[in-house]
C-alpha cells in the first residue's frame, strides 16, 4: 500500500468533470484557489493518492503523485527542456539501463537529469558539466523536489568544451549548441562500445554534429530522427486526432565508438 500524501510532497489535482491537471506542493498552513473553488492543503495531506477530494463548492478532484513525465511539464524552468518524447527515446535508443555511468552537459532545468537518475538506478551513476551557475541552481531545486538527493548524481561547473575529466564513460548525452567539438576529446574518454548522443534544434548543427563523427573514425551507427506526438481523441462516435501536436523540438543524434578501422 503507498504511503499517504505528505506535507512537501507535489501532487496532482485532476478535475473529475474536464480532465484538467493542476500541479501543487503541499504545505500544512496552505490553500488551493481554483475557479470551481477552494481546497485547503490539510484536507489533502495524510490521503492516500487516488483519493477524491472536494472543493467548497462541491466538485470533485483525483488526487495523485506526479509521474515523472507530469513532474516535468509543470515544474519551474529558466531554459527550454527536453521533452517527455525525446527523453523517451533517448533512454530506450542510447540504452541507458542501470548501472550506467552517464555524462550530460547543459543541465538547463534538470529534465534529461531526473530521467537519467531514474533509468541508472541506484548503482549508476550520472555526471552533469554546466556553466551557468543559476541553472545549475535551478535543476538541483527540481531534481530536490522530484527525489531528494541524489548521492549518485555529480554537478560539476564546467565548460563541456574544455575537456572531460573522467574516462571510462558508458554514454556521453549532449545538450549544447556545439556538439561537434566535444567529439575528439569524447572518443578518447568514452568506453568502447559506449554511445554518444547529441539534442539539437537545428538541422543545419546536426549537419555539423554528423561531419565531425564520421571524420573522427572511432564512432559508427550514426543515425539522425526526430520524434513528433500526437494525441488522439475516442469520445462516442468521434474519433479523430487532436487538433494541435507536439511536432518538432529537436534532432536526436545517435553514434557507437568502436576500434577505428
Amino acid at each position: 500500500m503507498t504511503q499517504p500524501i505528505a506535507e512537501g510532497e507535489s501532487v496532482i489535482l485532476l478535475d473529475v468533470e474536464d480532465g484538467k491537471e493542476f500541479f501543487y506542493r503541499m504545505r500544512e498552513k496552505g490553500h488551493i484557489n481554483l475557479h470551481k473553488g477552494k481546497i485547503l492543503h490539510t484536507e489533502i495531506i495524510g490521503k492516500p493518492e487516488g483519493t477524491v477530494v472536494r472543493t467548497s463548492r462541491g466538485n470533485p478532484f483525483l488526487v495523485f503523485r506526479p509521474t515523472l513525465t507530469q513532474y516535468i511539464m509543470h515544474m519551474k524552468r529558466d531554459t527550454s527542456i527536453i521533452y517527455p518524447k525525446d527523453l523517451a527515446f533517448i533512454l530506450l535508443y542510447a540504452d541507458i539501463h542501470p548501472g550506467c555511468t552517464v555524462l550530460e552537459a547543459g543541465i538547463g532545468s534538470g529534465s534529461l537529469t531526473l530521467a537519467l537518475l531514474r533509468a541508472v538506478g541506484t548503482e549508476g551513476r550520472v555526471i552533469s558539466y554546466e556553466r551557468r551557475e543559476e541553472f545549475i541552481e535551478r535543476a538541483k531545486k527540481n531534481i530536490q523536489l522530484f527525489m531528494g538527493e541524489p548521492p549518485n548524481l555529480e554537478i560539476k561547473q564546467r565548460d563541456i568544451y574544455e575537456g572531460i575529466e573522467e574516462t571510462g564513460l558508458d554514454r556521453i548525452i549532449l545538450d549544447v549548441p556545439e556538439p561537434w567539438r566535444v567529439i575528439p576529446n569524447a572518443a578518447e574518454v568514452l568506453r568502447l562500445g559506449g554511445i554518444f548522443v547529441g539534442y539539437l534544434p537545428t538541422i543545419i548543427q546536426v549537419k555539423s554534429l554528423v561531419d565531425a563523427l564520421r571524420e573522427e573514425k572511432r564512432f559508427s551507427s550514426i543515425e539522425v530522427f526526430e520524434v513528433l506526438f500526437r494525441n488522439w481523441n475516442i469520445e462516442g462516435l468521434s474519433v479523430r486526432p487532436f487538433h494541435q501536436m507536439v511536432g518538432h523540438t529537436g534532432f536526436l543524434t545517435l553514434g557507437r565508438k568502436g576500434e577505428a578501422p
